[in-house]
């Protein structure tokens, strides 16, 4: 972690809800197949093995709330981000949480959403 001495920003699935329904930008940052299956609506999709070529894409004018599917992505993400000046915060449990809490699921396929393993 970037910061020992300062706990990694995160934030509980049901703050993250109400968060992203207010419009904080929910930065996704799963592989194709796994976003495919299931992902949160207004989610943007930014696969972690493709983030530093194209930070560009990700706002540094409000924050970022990271998800993957359990967390651990995400939480190297979020350091990334952080080290980068981005204003950004680590979802506790991932879409895992995020589902688990209510959150809603949207697919980009035929099927019913949901979650898959990378």
């Amino acid at each position: 972690m970037a910061y020992p001495d300062d706990p990694m920003p995160d934030i509980s699935a049901a703050e993250a809800i109400a968060l992203v329904e207010a419009g904080t930008f929910l930065l996704d940052v799963r592989e194709q197949h796994e976003w495919d299956a299931g992902h949160a609506p207004g989610a943007h999709w930014l696969p972690r093995s493709t983030l530093k070529e194209r930070l560009d894409e990700v706002p540094r004018d409000r924050t970022v709330l990271v998800t993957c599917l359990v967390g651990g992505r995400s939480f190297r993400v979020t350091d990334l981000l952080l080290r980068e000046g981005f204003d950004a915060v680590n979802l506790v449990g991932g879409m895992e949480a995020w589902h688990a809490a209510g959150g809603p699921l949207v697919s980009d396929g035929p099927e019913a959403p949901r979650l898959e393993a990378p």
